[in-house]
């Protein structure tokens, strides 16, 4: 990290962040490895303290670091949490570990798996959702599980499910935030719907107040949104999943057939 010639138009404070991105992305700057602190990138480059903050800020709103109370700032030290869309819903998989598809990929990628289901309700699907579902949006009524995903106690994703009442009935689908052995499509199964194709669109935005929030997002991050539908073997779509992903903290990994 040269001081700045005469022929560098960059601003200071993207200079420095340039300089430490490139360290970090050539493994200099390994992961888990504690950056310069403030006073001494000021002194390195010739700036003030605020111009060094200012660099820092860029690379966590990019999540390349994090701050650590008390302690400075840190390498970001994982790499993202890849969701495997090739065999994430294996009935296979569920059967032999009697876990859900979030905890067979986060354990399969040595990261320690947890989730809460915040809440179960009777609501309107959003029009998205009921056109999925094949539903009036205007009349509807379905089931919505909310449920919030973490590795390593870390918040990486929230996912909002939506039931149709005729599918869920009075099954644990419809009341229960614990689900048992095999989670959501285990007993999606024992009601007679066993999963045999999916549907998911893929997009990305900047999170929403509450989403940033709850998934303590830096900023400047945006999410990565999942827009799931889950068919059985008649080709019946019954149940949608709103997934919203830290993008700094996913990735998202396919394999599939090439139509001739």
């Amino acid at each position: 990290m040269d001081e700045q010639s005469g022929t560098d138009k960059r601003p200071p404070s993207r200079r420095i962040a340039d300089d430490l991105r490139t360290s970090i992305q050539t493994g200099a700057l390994a992961s888990g490895a504690k950056l310069p602190s403030e006073r001494e990138l000021a002194a390195q480059y010739g700036t003030a303290r605020n111009t060094a903050r200012e660099a820092i800020s860029i690379l966590q709103g990019e999540g390349l670091v994090v701050a650590q109370h008390g302690r400075g700032v840190f390498v970001r030290p994982r790499a993202p949490l890849m969701r495997l869309g090739a065999n994430r819903y294996s009935r296979r998989l569920r059967s032999e570990t009697g876990l859900s598809p979030f905890r067979i990929e986060v354990t399969k990628q040595g990261r320690t798996p947890k989730t809460e289901c915040r809440s179960v309700t009777r609501d309107t699907p959003p029009a998205d959702v009921a056109d999925r579902l094949g539903l009036d949006p205007n009349t509807a009524t379905v089931i919505r599980r909310e449920n919030w995903y973490f590795a390593d106690d870390e918040p990486v994703q929230v996912g909002v499910t939506y039931i149709p009442i005729d599918v869920a009935g009075e099954s644990p689908l419809a009341s229960e935030r614990t689900l048992g052995k095999g989670s959501i499509y285990a007993r999606f199964e024992d009601l007679g719907y066993r999963i045999t194709r999916i549907r998911e669109e893929i997009s990305a935005r900047m999170p929403y107040h509450d989403e940033s929030t709850g998934l303590a997002m830096p900023p400047g991050v945006p999410v990565i949104e999942v827009l799931h539908t889950s068919f059985d073997e008649q080709h019946r779509a019954f149940e949608v999943t709103r997934f919203v992903m830290r993008g700094d903290l996913n990735g998202l990994d396919y394999e599939m057939p090439v139509e001739d």
